[in-house]
């Protein structure tokens, strides 16, 4: 995985940036990431002034998810819950339609009869 850290406004710490990349390797278990792009940017006339984004590129379909909070942990924490969030969903909904696709017993279907 390759992993683009941009900061605007902001100061690069070592410990900011290694947990920041903690949470998008957790978010790797479950699902494959190719790519992360995450832009950090302070707009100190703003309120909140934090404003995080995220962009995973995956197989499949792209995971976006912005957030801003009054500190930059924060909107690091809400943008990953939104990521962890439509991950998930997507899989839930995967599931929901491979399982409603499943032939129900006592059905016919085709020449097919589905009883026990």
């Amino acid at each position: 995985m390759r992993l683009n850290l941009q900061h605007f406004c902001i100061r690069s710490t070592d410990a900011l940036d290694s947990w920041i990349e903690q949470q998008i390797l957790a978010l790797g278990q479950l699902r494959q990431i190719d790519e992360a792009n995450i832009r950090l940017a302070c707009h100190r006339d703003n309120s909140p002034a934090y404003h995080v984004r995220v962009h995973l590129v995956t197989p499949g379909p792209d995971v976006i998810a912005e957030s801003t909070d009054h500190t930059i942990r924060a909107a690091v924490d809400k943008a990953i819950k939104q990521l962890e969030n439509t991950i998930v969903g997507r899989v839930t909904q995967r599931l929901r339609t491979a399982k409603s696709n499943w032939p129900v017993r006592g059905r016919t279907v085709g020449n097919r009869n589905f009883s026990a």
